[in-house]
């Protein structure tokens, strides 16, 4: 039901009331949340390092929480959607499986990392819709689970693991207009109930961090917070043709961006955006590591 004909209905109530009891009221009110359009997200999914620590000691997860509280209390979720940098296929796949799995991709860390659990459905339904909004690029797939740009995310968000959730894959060769154009077809998901995450790090170079890491040095190298304030400029200024020449779009977008996976999921989101969503960082600390962000705004 939308706006207009709940109106409608509200107009001639006093003549029905007497027919109509607390729970038809309520059907009503549900149905018109449920058309309530959900905002969409880019967001860090966090230093896999941090995945054991507690809300109390990372301030990002706490954010996260809280964020999530405000969510549920305002829209009625009905699934999550995230395009996880780190799951990169050749062509573009949406898992459809109704039972996820919890999927530890990361290498040589200490047993109690794999000892976390965060446990959610599929929802086989709506993640259909997802390919069927673009049948000629979207593969279903019951293939995949929730990684680790999805999972230690989600369970702060959601850490009752109630809301279904699943992934849309990136093509890992496909050019960043790909994105953009394959997200702008996804967006009429928002009115139906599903919340759209672009999964990934607006600065994420492996490559220099672990340079540093490795000696022991945890320190910035000092040009990110200068990439941060001029990225943070163009997502204010809706600057697409910036963020789809993000490698050459600024002098250090090679540096802060050398492989697409992990840019890419903001693309998603701009591409579900539209004019009338404001944008509101909420989270948008320094750098506590070397050639890493976790810059993360919503737009509603």
């Amino acid at each position: 039901m939308n706006r207009r004909a709940f109106l409608k209905l509200l107009s001639i109530l006093p003549l029905t009331y007497k027919t109509m009891n607390l729970q038809d009221l309520y059907k009503i009110s549900q149905s018109l949340s449920s058309t309530k359009r959900l905002p969409v997200i880019f967001t860090s999914h966090g230093n896999p390092m941090d995945i054991i620590l507690s809300r109390e000691q990372r301030p990002f997860w706490e954010t996260l929480y809280e964020l999530g509280k405000q969510l549920r209390q305002t829209y009625d979720i009905q699934a999550v959607l995230v395009i996880s940098a780190h799951w990169c296929t050749k062509g573009t796949y949406v898992n459809i499986q109704q039972h996820q799995k919890q999927i530890y991709d990361y290498y040589g860390f200490p047993d109690e990392y794999y000892k976390v659990q965060y446990t959610t459905k599929g929802h086989p339904e709506v993640a259909k819709q997802v390919q069927q909004s673009a049948p000629d690029k979207i593969i279903a797939t019951h293939d995949w689970g929730l990684d680790h740009g999805a999972w230690p995310m989600l369970m702060h968000l959601f850490p009752e693991g109630d809301i279904p959730a699943f992934e849309l894959s990136i093509h890992y060769y496909a050019k960043p207009e790909y994105h953009y154009h394959l997200a702008q077809q996804l967006k009429t998901l928002r009115e139906k109930g599903v919340l759209i995450i672009g999964s990934g790090a607006l600065i994420h170079n492996l490559r220099l961090a672990m340079q540093k890491m490795q000696n022991n040095d945890s320190q910035p190298y000092g040009w990110e917070n200068e990439y941060d304030t001029w990225i943070k400029e163009q997502i204010n200024k809706r600057n697409i043709q910036a963020l789809l020449n993000y490698e050459t779009s600024h002098a250090l977008g090679k540096l802060a961006a050398p492989t697409p996976d992990h840019f890419v999921p903001i693309l998603y989101t701009f591409g579900t955006m539209d004019n009338k969503d404001e944008i509101h960082f909420f989270y948008e600390a320094p750098s506590t590591l070397p050639a890493f962000s976790e810059r993360s705004f919503i737009a509603a």
